[in-house]
C-alpha cells in the first residue's frame, strides 16, 4: 500500500538503525505523547534495538486513558438512564468506573452502540426516535472534527435527538503541566502524527521556546519511528532544539485550517479534567451556547461527582511519565485485560496494554 509499505522496508531500516546508534551521543530521556506511537514502537521492536543511553517515556496521548474517572461514572451513571441510549468508540466499552463498566451497564439493560464515526450515532438517532442518544465524546484533536460536522448535519437535518457528552482534549495543554514539574526529566518529544495533523506542527513550537525541547512530529511506520529518534537525538547531542516535521505526507506546519474553523464553530475551549493531571485550565472543549439543544450535560443536566482512582492503579503516574506499567504492583497481576482495573490496560493506545502485549 502506497505511503505505508516503502516506509515498513526491512533493507531502508537497516541503515536507519546504524545511523540512531551514532546520532545517541548523550543520555536522553525521549517521551512519546501519542498511544499510537506508543504501541508502534513496541510493534516494530524499536525498544529492543535502542542505543545505550536512549530511554522512551510514555506520555498522556491515549484519550481513553486520560478520561477521568468522575467522568467514567458519569458516563455510566447516563447510560442507566430509561429512554437514553448511548453511542461510544470500541475503546470506551470495558474501561472501569467505579461501580462497572459501560459492559456491565450493556449486561443490565442500557442501550449501548459501538460505532466507528459520531456520524453513526446521527444515524441510530434518526431511526430511533423516541430515544435520545447520547454521542460520548473522548478524544483529541483527530476526532473533533468529525464530531463538529455531526453536530452541524444534526442541525441542518433537524434530528433533535442526538446529544454530545464532551469530554474532548487539546494538545499539547497538558504538556506544559507536565513538563513544568521539576521530576519529570524529558530532553525531547516524539509528538503525535495524528494530532498534528489538525493542530499543525507548528503548534509544538511554544514547548521549544518556553522549556528549550527538541520536538518532532512523526509517523507510525518503522522508517518513520528511527528517523524521529535520530532527529530527536541529534538535536539533543547538539543542544539546538527545534520543531521538525518528519511526517509530511499527513502533517502540514499550519494545519488543517478547515477542520479548526469547523471546530471553532461548535466548540470553545474550557478546563477539562485528566486523569492523573486533574483539572487543567483551557485545556479540553465544550459545545458553545448557540449548540447547546446539542449538549448532553445541559439537556441531561448532569453533575460531576469527584471520583477516587482505582486503590493501587499506577494510572495517573504512568500517563504522566513517573512509572512505567512494570512499576505498578496491579500490573499482569490482579490487573489484566481480562480484568482491567485502569483505563491504561483497556484502550488499544494505553501503556500497559502494550507492555502486556509486547514488552513483557
Amino acid at each position: 500500500m502506497k505511503y505505508l509499505d516503502e516506509y515498513r522496508d526491512a533493507e531502508l531500516a537497516k541503515p536507519l538503525v546504524e545511523e540512531l546508534k551514532i546520532s545517541v551521543t548523550k543520555p536522553l530521556r525521549i517521551m512519546e505523547v501519542c498511544g499510537s506511537h506508543t504501541m508502534a514502537i513496541f510493534r516494530n521492536g524499536i525498544r529492543t534495538i535502542l542505543p545505550e543511553g536512549m530511554a522512551l517515556i510514555s506520555g498522556p496521548g491515549c484519550p481513553v486513558c486520560v478520561t477521568s474517572a468522575s467522568h467514567m461514572d458519569a458516563f455510566i451513571s447516563m447510560a442507566d438512564r430509561p429512554g437514553v441510549r448511548v453511542a461510544i468508540f470500541g475503546d470506551l466499552f470495558r474501561v472501569p468506573g467505579s461501580h462497572g463498566s459501560l459492559a456491565n451497564a450493556g449486561a443490565r439493560g442500557a442501550k449501548i452502540d459501538i460505532v466507528y464515526s459520531p456520524m453513526d450515532g446521527l444515524e441510530i438517532a434518526q431511526n430511533n426516535p423516541d430515544e435520545l442518544v447520547v454521542f460520548l465524546g473522548v478524544g483529541f484533536e483527530t476526532t473533533t472534527p468529525g464530531i463538529a460536522a455531526t453536530i452541524l448535519a444534526a442541525k441542518n437535518r433537524n434530528i433533535k435527538n442526538f446529544v454530545l457528552f464532551s469530554t474532548q482534549k487539546t494538545m499539547p495543554a497538558p504538556m506544559h503541566g507536565l513538563l513544568s514539574d521539576p521530576d519529570l526529566k524529558i530532553d525531547g518529544l516524539l509528538c503525535p502524527g495524528h494530532v498534528s495533523s489538525i493542530i499543525g506542527a507548528g503548534a509544538w513550537e511554544p514547548l521549544v521556546t518556553e522549556f528549550g525541547l527538541a520536538c518532532v512530529v512523526g509517523g507510525f511506520e518503522t522508517a518513520d519511528l528511527l528517523k524521529s529518534l535520530t532527529l530527536l537525538a541529534r538535536q539533543v547531542g547538539k543542544n539546538e532544539p527545534k520543531v521538525e516535521n518528519v511526517y509530511p505526507r499527513a502533517v502540514s506546519w499550519e494545519g488543517n485550517l478547515r477542520a479548526t474553523k469547523m471546530v471553532e464553530e461548535i466548540f470553545e475551549p474550557a478546563d477539562m479534567e485528566w486523569r492523573g493531571l486533574g483539572v487543567l485550565p483551557d485545556s479540553g472543549l465544550r459545545i458553545r451556547e448557540k449548540y447547546a439543544d446539542f449538549d448532553a450535560e445541559v439537556r441531561l443536566d448532569i453533575d460531576l461527582v469527584e471520583t477516587p482512582e482505582p486503590k493501587g492503579c499506577k494510572c495517573g503516574e504512568i500517563l504522566k511519565g513517573m512509572n512505567t506499567p512494570k512499576e505498578c504492583a496491579l500490573f499482569d497481576k490482579i490487573c489484566t485485560p481480562e480484568n482491567p482495573i485502569g483505563p491504561c490496560m483497556v484502550s488499544s493506545e494505553g501503556t500497559c496494554a502494550a507492555y502486556h502485549k509486547y514488552g513483557r
